[in-house]
């Protein structure tokens, strides 16, 4: 029932970062005075649209995506001093400036998108992603403030019964010749809340750490609360090979991958998680650290595409690292709904987080400077501005609009490439899905 709750929940979430994307586009050709047409959520047949003023609002059979139709988006052949087509791809150009130049009633030419100035083509075209960032830094602001995140605290999980090698695997079992964790040694045991550790209080794991690391093998007082009574102990940590970690927990490795380790204070202990509400100013960091990790997998994202075409050919093994597509963040979101051993609150802000990031991955992925993508039409605004300058600058006549139609042809290149990814990945997500942990 959990997995399917989570899958709901995504499919809602999606759905709604897709409409409220195009009400990013919506609003401000709206309010510049561009009628738009249509407003429509998802591609395909329509399932359900209501006409209110002149624009047609609907729902499409394919929840892959969604548009709004602006008027006057290419600008007709006169305008931009288009000649007769003579090859196929001045065919679809014309074509399309037909089509566009169709959808101006008598009148209203003023009313056409290409009409815009190049600052506000900007702000109509950035609408979408920017929406998708805002709805991400949402997410994450009720997920790691409003909800909190698990974080190591104070309280012992387990005790190590002895002391295993820092390359031993996850698990592995005490050989009746390996020496006692000194945690086990001087007495501690799971429940026991650490109070103060060689004569300094601890308030936080990341602290108990530090000091156990640099007591070496020194013995030292422990004091712990147990059933509601402090309890004086006494442990010798040994000096043992460690993984180094870094401030947020996780081990170093190094350019190789292997794990960094060094000869630390060890004391064989394990601690318990608990809820705990973020910082504004740490939920706005992981937005950012996010963004970047997006931009870094956009970058390498016709390598990551074409060695998942390599491995889907040759029957290969699919990475962790893998990209996904949304049927496969589903399977997240339902996974995560479905983990029982972690308290509710948890899975909810692991839920929110994942939307988050998914949302992320519009924001970057629609900035693209490839059509049809916003980040296209952003590219052909900037370049119609930056000829309008130089002109004005030199005293020259005003350029005519920029001829953005004779990127049809690349548009449909482009859409169906992305298309061809996007069934691969619903086919791998489905057959040889990526799986949490």
């Amino acid at each position: 029932m959990e997995t399917v709750v989570g899958v709901l929940v995504f499919v809602v979430v999606l759905l709604g970062s897709i409409a409220l994307h195009e009400v990013g586009h919506m609003v401000p050709a709206k309010r510049f005075g561009v009628r738009v047409s249509q407003y429509m959520v998802g591609f395909g047949p329509t399932l359900w649209s209501r006409t209110r003023g002149e624009t047609e609002y609907g729902i499409k059979a394919l929840p892959l995506g969604g548009y709004v139709r602006l008027i006057g988006m290419y600008p007709p052949d006169e305008a931009v001093g288009a000649r007769a087509p003579r090859t196929w791809w001045q065919r679809l150009a014309a074509d399309a400036r037909a089509a566009s130049a169709e959808e101006i009633r008598p009148g209203e030419d003023h009313r056409a998108f290409y009409r815009l100035t190049t600052p506000r083509k900007l702000v109509v075209m950035l609408g979408g992603p920017v929406m998708n960032l805002l709805i991400a830094v949402v997410l994450l602001l009720v997920a790691y403030v409003g909800i909190g995140v698990p974080v190591p605290g104070t309280t012992v999980a387990s005790v190590s019964e002895c002391i295993v090698a820092a390359d031993a695997p996850a698990g592995t079992a005490c050989a009746a010749d390996d020496p006692p964790a000194p945690a086990a040694a001087a007495g501690v045991q799971p429940g026991d809340r650490l109070v103060s550790f060689d004569g300094v209080e601890v308030t936080s794991w990341a602290q108990v750490s530090g000091l156990i690391r640099d007591a070496g093998d020194r013995t030292v007082p422990l004091v712990v609360e147990r059933d509601g009574r402090q309890v004086e102990l006494t442990a010798t940590p040994v000096v043992a090979e460690r993984p180094v970690v870094d401030d947020d927990g996780f081990a170093v490795t190094d350019d190789a991958g292997a794990v960094v380790t060094r000869e630390v204070g060890f004391l064989g202990l394990s601690p318990a998680s608990v809820i705990q509400r973020q910082s504004v100013g740490e939920a706005l960091s992981v937005a950012a650290s996010g963004t970047w990790q997006t931009v870094q997998v956009v970058v390498t994202l016709p390598q990551r595409v074409a060695d998942l075409v390599t491995t889907t050919a040759t029957g290969g093994e699919r990475d962790q690292t893998s990209i996904v597509g949304p049927v496969g963040v589903g399977r997240f979101a339902g996974e995560i709904a479905a983990m029982d051993t972690e308290p509710v609150a948890v899975r909810a802000a692991g839920l929110l987080s994942t939307l988050a990031m998914l949302n992320l991955a519009l924001f970057v992925f629609n900035l693209l400077p490839l059509p049809p993508l916003d980040g296209g039409h952003v590219v052909t605004a900037l370049w119609e501005g930056a000829r309008r300058q130089v002109a004005r600058r030199r005293g020259t006549a005003r350029p005519r609009p920029a001829d953005s139609a004779r990127l049809v042809p690349l548009a449909y290149t482009v859409f169906v490439v992305l298309g061809g990814v996007g069934l691969l990945l619903v086919y791998l997500d489905i057959v040889d899905p990526v799986r949490i942990g």
